[in-house]
C-alpha cells in the first residue's frame, strides 16, 4: 500500500477592522500592510513566535498561524 501525498501548507491569517486575509508567510502580509497600518514590525512578529497556540494580538488586529490542508493529487507522479 502506497503512501498517501497530502500537503500541508502554512498559513498567516490576519484579522483586520472585521475583514480576514490569508497570507503563505508572515513575510508577505508586510508586502501588502505597513508595520504601522498592523502595529508590529516584521522582526518583532518573527520573534514573538507565532504558532497555532500562540497568536498575536493587538488593538489594530490579531494574527495567528495555521495549517492548510489540501487534497493529495497524482499529478506530477511519474509511473514505473
Amino acid at each position: 500500500m502506497e503512501k498517501e501525498n497530502k500537503q500541508e501548507r502554512t498559513v498567516i491569517h490576519l484579522e483586520m477592522d472585521g475583514k480576514h486575509y490569508y497570507f503563505g508567510s508572515i513575510a508577505n502580509i508586510f508586502e501588502y500592510f505597513d508595520s504601522e497600518i498592523i502595529g508590529i514590525s516584521y522582526g518583532s512578529l518573527r520573534n514573538y513566535g507565532l504558532s497555532a497556540d500562540n497568536p498575536y494580538q493587538n488593538k489594530k488586529c490579531i494574527i495567528r498561524k495555521g495549517v492548510l490542508l489540501a487534497k493529495s493529487t497524482n499529478r506530477g507522479k511519474k509511473t514505473e
